[in-house]
């Protein structure tokens, strides 16, 4: 840089060196990816083998605030807190959640120029690291839940700080409310005290002042340059010109040789592009390059010179709607170019999300898109869709070099494709592209490119439409069909993946189209009932199990509009044989030296590259013999969860589940339009009762008339609990043929939210260590809370006024040990910090929710027994049931293997330790 002074600037230099290596330390972060740990792991993310950054930045905007930033996966999750962070625990600050921002920014001290977005003086008020809190270490989760508990090592901002996300009317606002709470710890301090922005002001980095740093205007940001990556520049002596103006941190040039063969032509105007077949079987061979399938809509870029275009798969201009894509593709270093790729958004968990995709481009919400790119068609006037793609895609990995964050390589891998595939379905991929490494580019759908798909998704036109049962201005179901020729065949129905914005818009969008002529070729006249018919002309996005013997598809679900399809192109997707190799110069291809797969891996590398994947819950559960209505009706938001996979899951865990509430009076919690709607207990049998549910007899305790409570003993009944919407089910602690002595205690450790995983843990195998010492082996289990159960076996010999005087005794010795952790009492007014040992579960009537039981709670999380050595686990197990096929493997390890072999009593030596007469 040029070394002439301006007039401007009286900064020493010491101050604006300081902000440079700030800068400098922030741009180096960018440039490393940061993939989610796997659920259960308390590693860490770092960022250039650093632990995670933080930064707070002091914000004079429209008006003073502090800006808490956070570095987690690649950017700087954000929140703006008006009045700055306090350390006195009783404050709760306000804390708006705003949109990500770039890496680099963190690092910045300086001006943003009036009139652009947050123009205004930035201050570097204080940086450091944070790690998550033990037990909150799944901090994706802790975003999704709005609950977040962290710890940070900063200049000024030490100890155990939460944001919590704020619920009611906060709730609806434009951008998510959270409160910044200070925790309890060494570092807190009293409302007295003086307040930390008021003891500390100014900048961490350069000591100097907002004022200071207004004058100085020595570092300036262009908002408007962010997304090219290439937004701040230097503004003093030392990063000036010489004729005074200022001087951008230079970019690199690299070199771009089109290969020999690339023949010379102009420009196109649009390249049809190359589609992919449905294959039954990945290419095992070699000579393949294999690619993570992606949920999003497909777009050519076209550049000339200055003028950039983003071109639809039928050459639909979409610039418009994707002017920050646009802005990235023309800061790329070539004069004219195309490139083919898809625009995705990616989801906190690093997956592709097409419901998010389709609410950016339609409802308008804030969502950042993405441009995975994975062919280039034409460079700087030459040709080269008759290069092999294994050379197109060398070039392309050199001409997106520092592209930025949204314009990214669709990688590749070179491996035996059944391998790769299984991966991916392992981990949830929605499927991959297979590609022949020798191809050239060939508009239309060829064998060249292949596409499996780990779960059934395609498009369908959408014929009509039923009206919601519950009277709102909405879809019941679409009706959804595919061309045959000329013929519009029904393909069945989705009532399922809607939100309350899009109900709203579809119907909107539908009502224009209503005709009265149904158009489907043939269609079930129970199909027909209620439908109203529109022009076929709406394209949906639908996922679903399977095809039906009918040609029907089956638990269909509604993921978005296709707004890059028209109707008439909608086929049913029918898979092919994998073609052969053509000969076997197509296995000699691999990627050059140096080229962007050289070194990869399966799919773990594909994702540590950033490439996204696609969340699919598959339930590996046998089908329930049952009979539902409505089975693909979504009772669990959170993770998708239909009828028919309830009843799935509850037919599959009955060997394991039933042994806990067979021939016991049950409470059932029925949550029939999901776990986030109106939920309630019901107890006693009516005529609504599934297959095998049946009653037993139980004579009230206060009056003695005869009531009917729900009781049952097969797998077939208890997989009909989901034609219910059963979400939990609690049975009492004694049998049907002994209700009035119970054969096991509960005691339920209920922890204040501000209890960590670790002190719960501990407490845990505290009260096993207790009951041990009167001779009493004890198991354990999660609540599928936030709690612990230990449960006691034992002879039913008593009767319940003497179990519950003894579980009350037990409980009340250990508070009386410990009062400082532990609370016998309900009051929640006293149960700060503390865990209630909740032993009421131990008296007539009372239940407790059963071994293997989903909660009724978003995300459907199982009541799941444990081994005591899942104590030592760094963070709470959870399961869910929509994830059955991952932790299914734990049956094998029954830890409760023993329970109903535990032959042990409660003694009267025990009781007269108690001082209980087992005559009351």
């Amino acid at each position: 840089m040029a070394t002439k002074k301006t007039a401007k600037s009286k900064l020493p230099a010491s101050a604006a060196d300081a902000v440079d290596e700030q800068l400098g330390l922030y741009r180096s972060m960018r440039d490393f990816e940061v993939t989610g740990e796997p659920s259960g792991s308390a590693k860490k993310k770092f960022f250039n083998d650093q632990p995670l950054p933080f930064v707070i930045q002091k914000h004079a905007a429209t008006r003073l605030h502090y800006d808490f930033r956070l570095g987690w996966n690649g950017v700087l999750k954000s929140w703006a807190v008006a009045k700055g962070p306090s350390y006195f625990v009783g404050d709760k600050r306000l804390a708006v959640q705003v949109e990500d921002h770039p890496i680099d920014y963190g690092g910045f001290e300086g001006i943003i120029p009036k009139g652009q977005y947050g123009g205004g003086t930035v201050m570097v008020w204080d940086q450091g690291t944070w790690e998550p809190q033990a037990g909150h270490t799944d901090v994706d989760a802790g975003l999704r839940t709005g609950s977040l508990k962290f710890i940070m090592h900063g200049t000024k901002m030490k100890g155990k700080w939460a944001l919590i996300r704020m619920g009611g009317k906060a709730a609806n606002e434009s951008k998510p409310n959270w409160l910044l709470i200070k925790e309890h710890d060494d570092f807190e301090k009293t409302k007295d005290d003086p307040a930390i922005t008021d003891e500390s002001p100014n900048s961490v980095v350069t000591g100097r002042s907002l004022e200071e740093i207004a004058k100085n205007e020595d570092h300036v940001w262009n908002s408007k340059e962010t997304a090219k990556g290439n937004a701040w520049y230097r503004n003093d002596a030392k990063g000036s010109t010489p004729n005074g103006g200022a001087s951008r941190k230079p970019v690199r040039t690299i070199k771009l040789s089109v290969p020999s063969g690339a023949t010379k032509e102009k420009l196109p105007q649009f390249v049809t592009p190359e589609l992919a077949l449905q294959a039954t079987k990945a290419p095992g061979g070699a000579g393949w390059l294999h690619e993570l399938k992606l949920d999003g809509y497909r777009i050519q870029a076209r550049k000339d010179g200055d003028q950039v275009q983003l071109l639809t798969r039928t050459g639909l201009d979409w610039t418009h709607r994707m002017k920050t894509i646009a802005a990235l593709v023309g800061g790329l270093q070539a004069e004219r170019a195309i490139l083919d790729g898809e625009v995705v958004v990616l989801a906190e968990n690093g997956n592709t999300s097409f419901a998010d995709l389709q609410a950016a481009f339609q409802e308008g919400v804030k969502k950042p898109l993405s441009y995975f790119v994975f062919d280039l068609l034409h460079l700087n006037g030459h040709n080269l869709r008759g290069l092999p793609l294994v050379k197109r895609k060398a070039l392309l990995a050199t001409l997106l070099e520092g592209g930025g964050e949204f314009l990214r390589l669709s990688e590749h891998i070179e491996t035996n494709g059944e391998v790769f595939f299984a991966k991916a379905c392992e981990l949830h991929v929605e499927g991959i592209i297979s590609k022949r490494a020798a191809s050239k580019y060939s508009s239309g759908r060829g064998g060249d490119w292949l596409k499996l798909k780990c779960v059934h998704e395609q498009e369908f036109v959408i014929g009509g439409f039923t009206l919601p049962s519950n009277g709102t201005h909405g879809v019941g179901a679409l009706l959804l069909g595919y061309y045959d020729a000329k013929k519009l065949i029904y393909a069945g129905r989705t009532g399922t993946g809607f939100t309350q914005k899009t109900h709203r818009v579809l119907r909107e969008q539908l009502d224009k189209l209503r005709q009265t002529a149904m158009l489907f070729e043939k269609m079930p006249a129970d199909a027909r009932k209620g439908a109203i018919w529109v022009k076929p002309q709406l394209v949906a996005q639908v996922n679903f199990a399977t095809w039906t013997a009918d040609n029907l598809v089956r638990q269909a679900s509604f993921k978005g509009l296709r707004e890059d399809k028209s109707a008439n192109e909608v086929r049913k997707e029918e898979p092919t044989v994998v073609p052969r190799s053509h000969s076997t110069k197509h296995a000699s291809y691999s990627t050059p030296a140096g080229g962007i797969a050289a070194k990869a891996a399966p799919v773990e590398a594909a994702r540590a590259k950033g490439a996204p994947t696609k969340a699919v819950k598959v339930i590996t559960a046998k089908a329930a013999p049952v009979r539902l209505t409505h089975a693909e009706k979504i009772l669990d938001a959170e993770t998708e969860l239909t009828k028919q996979q309830l009843a799935d899951y509850y037919w599959t865990i009955a060997p394991y589940m039933l042994p806990h509430v067979a021939g016991r009076p049950l409470s059932l919690v029925r949550c029939p339009e999901g776990s986030e709607k109106q939920c309630f207990y019901q107890k006693h049998v009516n005529h609504l009762m599934p297959p095998g549910v049946t009653a037993v007899d139980v004579p009230d305790k206060k009056t003695g008339k005869i009531e009917p409570y729900i009781t049952l003993s097969s797998g077939e009944a208890l997989a009909g609990l989901a034609q219910m919407g059963v979400l939990e089910v609690h049975p009492w602690g004694s049998r049907n043929d002994d209700l009035e002595h119970p054969d096991r205690i509960i005691i339920d450790l209920d922890p204040d939210p501000t209890v960590p995983w670790a002190t719960l843990a501990a407490s845990a195998g505290e009260v096993r260590k207790e009951l041990k010492k009167l001779g009493l082996e004890s198991f354990l289990k999660s609540t599928g809370g936030k709690g612990l159960h230990v449960v006691v076996p034992f002879e039913s010999e008593h009767d319940w006024a003497v179990i519950k005087q003894f579980a009350h005794a037990f409980v009340l010795q250990m508070e009386k040990v410990q009062p400082d952790l532990y609370l016998t009492k309900m009051s929640k007014a006293a149960r700060k910090d503390k865990i209630f040992l909740d032993y009421l579960r131990n008296e007539r009537g009372a239940t407790a929710v059963a071994a293997f039981s989903p909660r009724a709670r978003a995300g459907a999380a199982v009541s799941l027994p444990l081994s005591w050595n899942d104590l030592k686990l760094q963070e709470r197990p959870v399961v869910r049931v929509a994830d059955f096929s991952e932790w299914r493997g734990r049956l094998s390890r029954d830890p409760w293997k023993n329970f109903f072999k535990t032959q042990q009593h409660i003694s009267s030596k025990l009781l007269d330790l108690f001082k209980i007469s087992a005559g009351k």
